[in-house]
């Protein structure tokens, strides 16, 4: 959690200024998504391109 807590730090203070209550949300849950990732990466929680590819037919059928 402090991982994520950093990151979104330095996330918000590169937006610009202007950005929207949407922006900000937008790309913590980026950050927060590809942390994920990479702990199920790390965990050995992976998909072959294969299998990628075999459960995206199923979702267009």
């Amino acid at each position: 959690m402090a991982q994520l807590k950093e990151v979104a730090i330095e996330t918000i203070k590169r937006l610009p200024d202007e950005c929207s209550l949407e922006d900000i949300m937008y790309e913590i849950n980026f950050v927060a998504q590809v942390l994920e990732g990479l702990k199920d990466a790390e965990a050995g929680r992976l998909l072959t391109t294969e299998e990628l590819l075999t459960r995206v037919e199923t979702w267009a059928k």
